[in-house]
């Protein structure tokens, strides 16, 4: 598999690239993020390891620019800040996980092999439906009564994890550990929740007399049939 190593710090883009190859990937390297930019744009990557601290174009805008043109390859970001601010605001421009500086290599060697996991044929079941909704794993492509819907990146991994959770609550405690990746619920996560839950409600219900993403007062979230509460 390749992946690509966004990284300005010589010394850290050298080492995660001679542990990875070690490992039997095949790594290209960008020291700035134009040029990792570029490198995403042109060529086929399995994931991509992002610093968010990139002179002049920032990983952040990079990450931004990817995911405005659609490019679904998943981001793992590096990043110096841990408050939980920096870490949503991370994740809600489309990263799938993130490193803090400083780490230790077996750590980012494991959440690169989960990341790659998540991408490949074997993870889970690769098409769900519920009623008339349908998601398409591979093409990521997310249909109600055969009509696509334009969803964000972080309303595609929501609706990816209701319908693995299919039949069953999900709290939002549940979505902030497993869809945010954060270990404990704070008011920013529960805002980013709630306005990504409303987001998907006027795409997935709003056009449709069956109601599927309901509220379960006190309790989460479900895709099921009823009215919402």
């Amino acid at each position: 598999m390749r992946i690509l190593v966004v990284e300005d710090e010589d010394k850290v883009a050298n080492a995660i690239r001679e542990g990875l190859e070690s490992t039997g990937y095949e790594v290209r390297t960008a020291r700035t993020g134009e040029e990792g930019y570029v490198f995403a744009r042109q060529e086929s990557f399995d994931l991509l390891i992002l610093d968010l601290m990139l002179p002049r174009c920032s990983g952040a805008d990079v990450l931004k620019r990817l995911r405005e043109i659609g490019a679904q390859l998943p981001v793992l970001v590096l990043t110096a800040k841990d408050t939980v601010q920096d870490r949503v605001a991370g994740l809600d421009l489309g990263a799938d996980d993130y490193v803090v500086k400083p780490f230790a290599f077996p750590e980012l060697l494991a959440r690169v092999r989960a990341l790659l996991r998540r991408g490949s044929a074997d993870y889970g079941s690769l098409k769900m439906r519920q009623d008339d909704l349908e998601m398409d794993l591979v093409a990521r492509r997310v249909a109600r009564s055969g009509h696509p819907l334009s969803l964000t990146v972080k309303e595609f991994e929501v609706v990816e994890f209701l319908l693995r959770n299919k039949g069953h609550v999900v709290s939002r405690e549940m979505l902030a550990q497993e869809v945010w990746k954060v270990a404990e619920r704070a008011t920013p996560i529960d805002n980013a929740i709630d306005i990504t839950i409303n987001r998907l409600r006027r795409k997935l219900d709003d056009p449709y007399e069956k109601k599927l993403l309901r509220t379960v007062r006190g309790m989460g979230f479900i895709l099921g049939e009823g009215e919402r509460s």
